[in-house]
């Protein structure tokens, strides 16, 4: 809580010879949190939108301040670079994915059933309001930028994870074998996703029912 302090003199005793001075304090308004997230959402979409028309590369501060429609202080009080401001938005799209895919995995689905469901997550990105025209643009910078990179690599190890999850449970029903090597299926296993994603963006095609049947010819 911040206060003013107000100075104000005290009357004077009989016999002194100094001035007293006390202080009122004045509440300040405290700013509520709902107000700080919506704030924080703005820049986050302003964000979002410079950075899907201009590209991420091009895109500097200025222009996410502009397209905010914020002082600058005030977008950076929330975020005090580019490369902050793409951690947040990965972080978000991530987390989304990465509570799907859990909850695929709690499911104890089939295996190809498992993975058609993942497939209905990432097609879902892949929509007019989707993150995936976002994500390929972050794919290119962390090539360039260690930083972008390290991003964008604790961001897919959390996605691989729950597929570990689900090629356990593959081997429990007999689906793969024994001595199924789990960590490397697992990361083949979400290898294709970012593969079915980057044809649909790209060429259109496969759809997903076409894709679960190559895979589904894969392991068998």
């Amino acid at each position: 809580m911040l206060v003013l302090l107000w100075p104000q003199r005290a009357p004077l005793l009989p016999d002194s010879s100094r001035t007293s001075v006390r202080f009122t304090l004045w509440g300040v308004p405290r700013v509520s949190a709902e107000h700080l997230t919506a704030r924080r959402e703005q820049i986050l979409a302003a964000a979002r939108r410079c950075f899907l028309r201009n590209g991420l590369h091009n895109t500097t501060m200025q222009d996410l301040i502009g397209e905010a429609g914020l002082s600058v202080g005030a977008v950076y009080r929330y975020f005090k670079s580019k490369n902050e401001i793409i951690n947040a938005i990965s972080q978000t799209v991530a987390a989304g994915l990465a509570t799907t895919f859990d909850e695929v995995a709690t499911r104890e689905l089939p295996l190809l059933e498992a993975m058609s469901a993942a497939l209905d997550a990432v097609d879902a990105q892949l929509g007019p309001d989707g993150n995936f025209p976002l994500v390929v643009q972050v794919w290119s910078e962390a090539v360039l930028d260690p930083a972008i990179g390290a991003i964008v690599r604790e961001r897919y190890l959390e996605l691989r994870r729950p597929f570990r999850a689900i090629a356990v449970q593959a081997v429990a029903r007999g689906e793969l074998g024994p001595d199924t090597d789990l960590d490397a299926t697992a990361a083949a296993l979400f290898g294709l996703l970012p593969g079915y994603a980057l044809q649909r963006q790209l060429v259109g095609s496969p759809d997903k029912e076409t894709y679960l049947a190559g895979l589904r010819a894969l392991i068998s």
